[in-house]
């Protein structure tokens, strides 16, 4: 297989290099990658302002894909082979007491994932463990399973919210991650289900993915949610949230903000007894909620899907990503 693969030498510096394909060796698997999208965590990496630690140059990016099982290696099950799938990006021990007890994200060997410490999918092909790998149905859309991996984020917040049928819910951030959960939260058959952003301009989408209410951050925002998932990432993201909701509600934050946001009031949580969780990645289970739901029909990511372009625009993806033009959804590199 011919074609090239973007490669990020350091901070603002890519370029597109000719790629050979890595055989799969014992217990890997090889994908031709169908779609790779681009976040803000990849433009992070671009930028060189993802956390110390989380990034490692150079590197090939693209941390959500989706794509065909094309070989695999010895020990994995041939009924892999020809596949549609998603994988998990979280490179885990599977030994140590986090990965035993499915917390495979807080994994003690330290933190490697694909896309950013490992070789990503914005490259015609893809090698990693098979164990990660997610078969999908044999007729599901590949365009849209290539945001299964911010759904499966989403899956995590809304698993740990531990939402109940009835109740009120939340979410804040109209992005990629807040339409998700949307979908996600209307499959729990909720009494209300408010969306705040801060602007109008996703508010038809919210209402067709379930929404009952929607409200910017202009407006008054009423205090009775049971649930809140934020999935906003801007510096003053969680205290909306947290205002939101009823006494003893549940808070749960996804979003990453620059230094320097506003952090939650510890008088205000103690006094109303809030319950705050927090989610970064997505374990094992999450994942498999995830495709479950997408397969069963309730999730369906493609209308977020703004723009497909050629791998080697990738500079021109980047700045769309970070070009603040409500036009701008989600953005998908095509090998």
């Amino acid at each position: 297989m011919t074609g090239t693969a973007v490669v990020i030498d350091a901070p603002g510096v890519h370029r597109l290099v000719p790629h050979t394909p890595r055989e799969p060796g014992p217990g890997e698997a090889l994908i031709r990658v169908h779609a790779a999208g681009l976040c803000g965590s990849d433009r992070e990496v671009y930028q060189g302002n993802r956390p110390e630690g989380y990034v490692r140059y150079p590197i090939t990016p693209g941390h959500e894909w989706s794509g065909t099982v094309e070989r695999t290696g010895p020990g994995v099950p041939g009924s892999l082979l020809h596949r549609r799938v998603t994988g998990e990006g979280f490179r885990n021990c599977q030994v140590c007491d986090r990965c035993h007890a499915g917390e495979t994200t807080l994994c003690e060997a330290g933190y490697e994932e694909t896309g950013f410490t490992r070789p990503g999918a914005m490259a015609p092909t893809l090698t990693l463990p098979a164990r990660l790998l997610h078969p999908l149905p044999d007729d599901a859309d590949l365009t849209a399973a290539a945001l299964l991996e911010p759904a499966a984020c989403v899956a995590a917040a809304v698993l740990r919210a531990e939402v109940r049928p009835g109740e009120r819910v939340a979410v804040v951030g109209t992005g990629t991650l807040g339409m998700l959960a949307v979908q996600f939260l209307r499959a729990y058959s909720p009494a209300d289900l408010l969306v705040v952003g801060v602007r109008r301009d996703r508010e038809g989408l919210s209402h067709r993915f379930g929404a009952t209410r929607f409200r910017t951050t202009e407006d008054e925002l009423p205090g009775d949610a049971d649930v809140v998932v934020e999935a906003a990432g801007s510096a003053d993201a969680a205290r909306t949230a947290a205002g939101l909701l009823r006494r003893g509600g549940r808070l749960v934050l996804t979003g990453i903000p620059a230094p320097g946001a506003e952090g939650l009031d510890p008088t205000d949580l103690v006094v109303r007894q809030l319950e705050v969780r927090t989610v970064f990645g997505a374990p094992p289970a999450a994942w498999a909620h995830a495709v479950r739901v997408f397969a069963a029909g309730l999730l369906d990511p493609l209308p977020l899907v703004t723009h497909q372009l050629p791998l080697d625009d990738f500079g021109h993806a980047v700045e769309l990503v970070g070009s603040g033009d409500p036009k701008v959804g989600k953005v998908l590199l095509r090998p």
